[in-house]
């Protein structure tokens, strides 16, 4: 079974950048689309960001023209660029499939955005 281990995340001031990386132990792409998702306390998790196997991109209001996905086939990563970080950023993010999460959800990576 595939597994997926995030990495990236930290605390950062308002206006930072972080890279998310998500390496999966198998082959994601073949798949479908992989998203990331995030969740802060008392929220329910939500899909942030999504890319296809066509390499089309959908992002989340909240995150669009702040937040870049992408991915290394040859890697088997996700990664989730962050620009512009905002306090409303902090949670844990993770990957999964998109739209619908069919892999074992991995422990996510912390991002705290705070001065």
């Amino acid at each position: 079974q595939v597994q997926l281990v995030e990495s990236g995340g930290g605390l950062v001031q308002p206006g930072g950048s972080l890279r998310l990386s998500c390496a999966a132990s198998g082959n994601i792409f073949s798949i479908g689309a992989m998203a990331w998702y995030r969740q802060a306390p008392g929220n329910q998790r939500e899909l942030v960001a999504a890319i296809t196997r066509g390499d089309s991109t959908y992002y989340a209001a909240s995150v669009k023209g702040r937040f870049t996905i992408s991915r290394s086939i040859a890697k088997n990563t996700v990664y989730l660029q962050m620009n512009s970080l905002e306090p409303e950023d902090t949670a844990a993010y993770y990957c999964n499939t998109s739209p619908i999460p069919t892999i074992t959800w991995g422990h996510g990576t912390q991002v705290t955005v705070s001065s």
